[in-house]
């Protein structure tokens, strides 16, 4: 398996030796060199989610979806992201201005910030922390804040209805995802992002306990819901909230929103395939080790990248085959039933490696 930490270990010696940079100037360099290399995979991404969603729910609605820009409408998506760009950004009278204009960039903020979490190979983790599981939680936890102050900051009543319900929906589902992660904590001991991989060379932890498998469904579902897509997109509500709290965005203040929803799917997925099926570990079957040799020829970022589009099609499946739920419904599932059986599960968890 290929680790990416000799191509960093190489840059850092060009930096410091080569050059002969002093320690400022190289960890500057780096630091942007990472940031732009983050920001250059997020909106490659985003552009890849978007052509695929638009294609996905054409599939299921019998239709053929974008056709007219490019081949297979392959330009389609930066049409729209040029249009999106000329657009003129206004905000609406009597709105509260600082709020308005910072609410977008909250939610951009959390979603980058998550975004940077995700362990893309051996040795190429951005962000890996020892209390990286802690971290990840309260970085995502600042796009609450974005969606309600988008609400709030516009001025239109509807916006914030559709604020409270997005609000309450995502600290609710909070529960149930912080507690997936807490059961993953405890198997393997560690809260660090890259320790939780490593823990997994020998099984991926969906495999590990009779009960993990109930775990990673119960975060897919709290994941979908905490993304704000369907069928938990209570926030947008054609018949009474239209687009929800950023119906009064324009240009590229709707577009951050539209990009952060589609990052956050990936973003969900990304933690779901690195805690839950081994992130950039090979699939390795007990006694073929002719079988787990091949597999550790193809490079951990595929493998990461297989497992993350394989849960993001999955997601996508459920948006555009399950009605929208009621709200109460939504809250119904999470408190009655989720956070419940996330605390059995927890809990034999616990006993399970306080035993086994």
């Amino acid at each position: 398996m290929y680790d990416f930490s000799i191509v960093t270990r190489w840059i850092d010696s060009l930096l410091r030796h080569t050059l002969n940079l002093g320690d400022f100037w190289s960890i500057l360099i780096e630091c942007v060199l990472v940031g732009i290399c983050i920001l250059t995979a997020y909106a490659l991404i985003a552009i890849v989610l978007i052509f695929m969603e638009r294609k996905v729910c054409a599939y299921f609605q019998c239709r053929l979806g974008p056709m007219r820009v490019g081949p297979w409408g392959i330009f389609q998506v930066f049409a729209d992201v040029l249009k999106m760009l000329i657009k003129e950004i206004f905000a609406v009278d009597k709105a509260d201005k600082m709020l308005y204009y910072i609410a977008p960039f909250l939610v951009i903020i959390a979603s980058v910030g998550t975004f940077s979490f995700l362990p893309w190979n051996k040795g190429a983790a951005v962000l890996d922390f020892n209390v990286g599981v802690f971290l990840l939680t309260a970085i995502s936890s600042i796009g609450i804040l974005g969606v309600f102050l988008a609400g709030w900051g516009s001025n239109n009543k509807y916006s914030v209805v559709s604020a409270m319900r997005g609000a309450v929906q995502m600290i609710s589902y909070e529960m149930s995802l912080c507690l997936c992660l807490i059961s993953a904590v405890v198997l393997t001991g560690t809260m660090q992002i890259g320790g939780i991989v490593e823990t997994q060379h020998g099984a991926w932890l969906i495999f590990q306990t009779p009960v993990t498998w109930l775990a990673f469904l119960v975060f897919l579902v709290a994941g979908n819901a905490e993304a704000n897509r369907g069928p938990f997109d209570l926030a947008e509500a054609e018949s009474e909230l239209t687009a929800g709290y950023h119906t009064e965005y324009s240009g590229m203040g709707f577009g951050f929103y539209y990009l952060a929803e589609y990052l956050n799917l990936f973003v969900i997925s990304g933690i779901a395939a690195t805690v839950f099926l081994g992130g950039w570990i090979p699939l390795h079957v007990a006694g073929l080790d002719g079988f787990n040799a091949v597999m550790d020829f193809i490079p951990g970022i595929i493998w990461f990248f297989v497992k993350t589009f394989a849960i993001v099609w999955i997601l996508m499946w459920i948006r555009w085959t399950f009605p929208r739920l009621r709200i109460d419904q939504i809250l119904k599932l999470e408190w009655k039933y989720l956070m419940p059986l996330m605390l059995v599960i927890l809990t034999l968890t616990t006993v399970w490696v306080a035993l086994v």
